[in-house]
């Protein structure tokens, strides 16, 4: 797991929506927010939901929440995703 995350904490609002994008099979975990786009790349494959799960616990980490709190809301199987918080 990436070690030194940008501090995304402004984002911890309830019921907010978090729209990224992921590159599964990276060579490191690491978010980008250059560009005012969110990207998250991870190491994890793109099978049974394993890239999902890694984006889910990196964001939250990055966030200061749990990731029970991270719903994946669009893009179950798509590089673009949604997330809410709950």
């Amino acid at each position: 797991m990436a070690k030194h995350l940008p501090d995304l904490t402004h984002l911890a609002q309830p019921g907010a929506e978090i729209a990224l994008r992921v590159t599964p099979r990276a060579a490191r975990d690491r978010i980008d927010t250059a560009e005012g786009a969110l990207r998250i790349y991870v190491t994890a494959p793109p099978e049974d939901g394993k890239a999902n799960k890694a984006v889910q616990k990196i964001l939250a980490r990055a966030m200061g929440v749990a990731k029970s709190r991270l719903v994946l809301v669009r893009g179950q199987t798509a590089r673009d995703k949604v997330f809410r918080l709950e």
